[in-house]
Formats: structure tokens, C-alpha cells, sequence
């Protein structure tokens, strides 16, 4: 069991342009919204806190969690973009920790063993103090990186998942080559919804 003590930031506040007029955090995959599924696989990996970014239809996806050990913190600004909410989500972050996973609400495919698999990773990556996944060239999601980074994280001069500062700082980001494609899958138009639902009910990972 890793001794890196990680704590999670949920982005759930986007505006799902690409579902045809359904919020795809909402819609329902093995009988429970996305993001429910997604969010309770991130707690079951016991992160030292897990904090929700809302924004887009904010209060129903408050609803959907109903029960579920987590805080939520609202994003005014989630229309300029996702940086937007991995600042405030990392801003609103109080417990102590060593890493930050900046998750995404509609991977829908990964479990808590996905999760716990990043974290290991990272603990025992060769160099560097961010770690990003990666499937056959493709990047995928989440990102971890060192607690150390908040407040640059905050302020927007860092953006962890950014393809620049991974061409430019190789020192500082470890790619973690995965042995499956779920990190590289997230569900942003009605047929990613299609295919995230044939691999579940057809227990397909």
C-alpha cells in the first residue's frame, strides 16, 4: 500500500456541448448517473478528501451525490474552460497531502483499483513530480502531481495536464505507460456514451 497521502479534485462542472442536449454527468450507466459511479470509485481509493467542481447545471449534479462523502466547491467561471476548475477545485483543498489527482466525472470505466494504480505509481516513479497516463502514445486522465504545485496550480501559472509542459519539462513529468486503455476513455458525445455502456453491461474492460 502506498504511504503517499493523495487527495482528489473532481471536475464535474462542464457544459457537455457534444451530448446533443443531455448532460452526460447525469445520464446513467449500470443503473446510477456517471457521475456518482465515478465519484464513488474515487472515494473507495480513500483519498485524504475529495472535492467536487460544479458549475453547469451545478444543483443537479449536487443531488446526484447525495450521501456521498465529498465537498463541493462551485466554479462562477467553468464556461472559460477546465483550468478554471482544476484552480478552484485545488484551491479548495484542506487537508494535508502529498499529491493531487485532478480526475475527470465522466471516466466512467475506471474502478478504484485504476485510481489506486496512479497513486502507487506515482510513489514509486523514477523522477519527477507530475504523472501522467499513457495508452499506446495516447495521453489519458488523471493526472497526479506533487502537492508542492498548488499554489502555481491555483494561480494558473501550471497546468498539469498541459501537452506544453509536458514537451518542455521532461524532468518534472513521468508518463506511466498503462497495460489498458481506461485512463485514455472519457465520454463526450452520444456514441462515447454507446460505447462506455457496451463495455459495462458487457463487463468489458
Amino acid at each position: 500500500m502506498s504511504t503517499v497521502r493523495f487527495s482528489a479534485v473532481v471536475l464535474a462542472a462542464g457544459l457537455s456541448a457534444r451530448m446533443e442536449g443531455r448532460h452526460k454527468l447525469l445520464l446513467t450507466v449500470g443503473g446510477e448517473p456517471v457521475v456518482r459511479r465515478v465519484v464513488r470509485a474515487i472515494v473507495a481509493a480513500r483519498p485524504q478528501e475529495v472535492v467536487v467542481v460544479t458549475g453547469f447545471n451545478g444543483r443537479a449534479v449536487f443531488e446526484a451525490l447525495d450521501g456521498i462523502d465529498v465537498r463541493f466547491q462551485s466554479n462562477a467561471r467553468y464556461r472559460e474552460g477546465q483550468m478554471t476548475s482544476v484552480a478552484a477545485g485545488v484551491a479548495a483543498l484542506l487537508a494535508p497531502c502529498d499529491a493531487v489527482v485532478i480526475c475527470l466525472a465522466d471516466q466512467v470505466l475506471l474502478g478504484t483499483t485504476d485510481y489506486l494504480e496512479l497513486v502507487e505509481a506515482y510513489a514509486s516513479m523514477p523522477r519527477g513530480s507530475i504523472l501522467v497516463p499513457m495508452f499506446e502514445g495516447a495521453r489519458g486522465n488523471p493526472v497526479v502531481f506533487a502537492a508542492s504545485y498548488a499554489p502555481e496550480v491555483v494561480s494558473g501559472h501550471v497546468n498539469p495536464g498541459c501537452r506544453k509542459l509536458i514537451a518542455e519539462h521532461g524532468d518534472e513529468v513521468f508518463l506511466h505507460e498503462a497495460t489498458h486503455d481506461r485512463f485514455c476513455v472519457d465520454m463526450d458525445t452520444p456514441a462515447d456514451y454507446l460505447s462506455v455502456l457496451a463495455r459495462v453491461e458487457g463487463n468489458i474492460r
